[in-house]
């Protein structure tokens, strides 16, 4: 019974596991191949973003799907055995309840817009309430163990607000380059969870040149999106959630998952494009989900590459209420064209107005999304309009942020509360 008892704990616990299932790197563009120690960020041939290369044989020769889903821990740390990451401990703090996302059905729209089933994952129950935590947990974790003091990035918001609260979890120093034009409310967080936060007169693209020639200069360890390659296996832990999920909801639907998400970068759908690439690989995944990429129409340029049947990604400038998907030259555009061209999913484009009224769309099932997280939701209604997804698709969309991150955004799709006296003839008057 005691050796039961024990074989059980150590099923179900990922307390001082330490993981050997990391291989290496393989650049995105020429498929060459580096081990650990030969490159940090991207490739040294031709700049392409590297994949991270897991022991698929080890791991699967170590763990069945049962090992995984009977954990205990209720944030991303569960699947460590698929991550090339040793625990980080810090069990008790921030860092360890990032991910374990819910999912919630949305009947009431789904009756709307004539589907038969209609989920969205919400990613806003993250610490720091946004998808970006999941990326910086695992880049704290890589930070120690290499030993770096500090981790820098650029950040319109979200990565920087992860990174600062994921570090000051655990006591590392965190430096953020956030484009002065960030939300406040954003730059609020920045601030209150103690990184050394520098606010550049330029856009989020001038941000992250900077945060690289910083890191470069003072030996920091750069964080970037895309440009590290870890950023991408925080956020893969995201469709491992929705796999563990989809057991259980799809069971009785034989019609692959159709997932909404918006883009800015890149890395968010690279990512989901990789969580579940791993699955497959490990042949823990019946069928491959459709991922439907959705983008502003003022920040279009990996959906414009998509369009022109290329992978060769095109500078613009970008314009979109959306801050968090507002970008000119996106880190993670190759891996992002894939993500949709190798699943069958699409590249979908919203205008602003289509973005706001998203927002108080969602609002009323109960759910407060950033302009970036209603995006998704946009790009689901225009699909449908297009006849892209039919009612029987099983959809999920993901909420990327909290509407608490812009609030003033939050108030364009609202009518303003009218001002009135404390009297019931008052309140009648405006019934």
């Amino acid at each position: 019974m005691i050796k039961y008892i024990l074989q059980s704990f150590e099923k179900q616990s990922t307390k001082g596991e330490k993981m050997n299932n990391f291989l290496g790197y393989q650049c995105s563009l020429c498929d060459t191949k580096y081990s650990p120690k030969e490159v940090t960020y991207t490739c040294p041939a031709d700049g392409g973003n590297l994949n991270v290369l897991l022991d698929y044989e080890m791991i699967k020769e170590k763990y069945q799907p049962d090992d995984i889903t009977c954990r205990t821990e209720n944030s991303l740390w569960r699947y460590l055995p698929l991550l090339p990451v040793s625990n980080p401990g810090g069990e008790e703090t921030p860092l360890y309840a990032a991910g374990w996302t819910p999912t919630f059905s949305l009947p009431t729209l789904a009756e709307k817009l004539g589907l038969d089933n209609l989920w969205l994952k919400d990613e806003s129950s993250n610490p720091t309430a946004s998808f970006k935590d999941r990326a910086s947990a695992i880049l704290v974790a890589r930070a120690k163990e290499i030993g770096a003091e500090v981790i820098v990035t650029a950040s319109t918001g979200n990565a920087g607000a992860a990174l600062a609260g994921m570090s000051a979890a655990v006591g590392q120093k965190s430096v953020i380059f956030a484009p002065k034009t960030a939300p406040v409310a954003k730059v609020a967080q920045l601030l209150i969870f103690g990184a050394q936060v520098m606010l550049v007169d330029g856009t989020y693209d001038d941000a992250v040149e900077l945060a690289v020639k910083a890191a470069d200069e003072f030996g920091w360890y750069c964080r970037n999106t895309g440009y590290n390659p870890f950023t991408i296996e925080g956020k893969k832990t995201a469709p491992f959630e929705i796999w563990e999920w989809s057991l259980k909801a799809l069971g009785e639907i034989d019609k692959p998952l159709t997932i909404f998400v918006s883009v800015g970068d890149g890395n968010i759908i690279s990512g989901i494009h990789k969580g579940f690439k791993d699955l497959l690989e490990l042949g823990w995944l019946k069928q491959m989900p459709r991922i439907f990429g959705v983008q502003a129409k003022g920040s279009a340029a990996i959906a414009n590459a998509y369009n022109a049947g290329t992978e060769e990604i095109t500078p613009i400038s970008a314009t979109t209420s959306a801050d968090s998907i507002s970008v000119d030259m996106p880190s993670d555009g190759v891996r992002a064209v894939r993500a949709a061209t190798e699943t069958g999913g699409q590249y979908i484009l919203v205008d602003d107005d289509a973005i706001i009224a998203a927002i108080a769309e969602l609002g009323k099932v109960g759910v407060f999304a950033e302009p970036a997280g209603a995006t998704a939701y946009a790009g689901l209604v225009e699909a449908i309009s297009k006849g892209a997804v039919n009612a029987d698709d099983p959809i999920l969309v993901v909420n990327t942020g909290s509407g608490l991150k812009d609030v003033g955004a939050a108030l364009k799709a609202v009518t303003k509360a009218p001002i009135i006296s404390p009297t019931l003839e008052a309140v009648k008057e405006n019934l």
